[in-house]
């Protein structure tokens, strides 16, 4: 019903910069909260940052001063800049959507992912 596809990973030295992007399609009737979420290797999935429809923010705290989040409503897009990046920074990048869809004749809800993009910060 919806589908998520991120781009912008790759590799970067220490201090360098990424803008990840992730596109939702399908029936959209609307999305709620947006977020980023990274898994290192051995480690468990962790928050990076999210964003309400209204366009509210959080981050966590390791990444805070150097992350921005930002959506684009009209193109059911979310963004993550990542500037200063730090080798502790690797990892999977996985965006999530909470959203209304439409099914046949009826809304429903759902949350979805995308397929993950890898970011490597060499030092």
């Amino acid at each position: 019903q919806v589908q998520l596809v991120e781009s912008g990973g790759g590799l970067v030295q220490a201090g360098g910069s990424l803008r990840l992007s992730c596109a939702a399609s399908g029936k959209i009737f609307s999305i709620n909260a947006m977020a980023w979420y990274r898994q290192a290797p051995g480690k468990q999935r962790e928050l990076v940052a999210t964003i309400t429809s209204g366009g509210s923010t959080n981050y966590a705290d390791s990444v805070k001063g150097r992350f921005t989040i930002s959506r684009d409503n009209a193109k059911n897009t979310v963004y993550l800049q990542m500037n200063s990046l730090k080798p502790e920074d690797t990892a999977v990048y996985y965006c999530n959507a909470a959203c209304i869809y439409a099914s046949g004749s009826s809304l429903r809800s759902g949350d979805y992912w995308g397929q993950g993009t890898q970011v490597t910060v060499s030092s």
